[in-house]
């Protein structure tokens, strides 16, 4: 069983979320919760950073895609930012780039959710 850690620190009307570790089908759970409160709570501008992501499976992924709906309709800006090269190139053969908005770091992830004018 892989383990990641998914670490919430909310600054300003950011929300900022570190995923460390594995994403799979086990432990995408994790990730999935902490998604849901985030959106429960009101949170509309979600900063996942992925530096410390080793590993997506397609359930990682799926974590991330059904949500996609959700995120939209209540206007949730959400931006992965840090993807490793790996990572990256799985999200780009998959297709899953062309709507996850991708960012090289925090101030860039930053400036996507300032303009999606959220």
């Amino acid at each position: 069983m892989t383990k990641v850690d998914v670490n919430v620190v909310q600054e300003n009307d950011y929300t900022f979320i570190d995923v460390v570790g594995e994403l799979d089908a086990s432990s995408s759970v994790d990730l999935d919760t902490t998604l849901q409160e985030c959106i429960d709570r009101g949170d509309k501008k979600l900063l996942i950073n992925c530096a410390g992501l080793t590993y997506i499976s397609s359930a990682g992924i799926g974590v991330f895609t059904s949500r996609l709906d959700e995120i939209e309709t209540e206007k949730i800006g959400m931006v992965l930012y840090n993807v490793g090269a790996n990572i990256r190139s799985v999200l780009e053969i998959l297709g899953v780039d062309q709507f996850l908005n991708l960012a090289a770091n925090k101030e860039e992830a930053t400036k996507i959710i300032q303009s999606s004018n959220v």
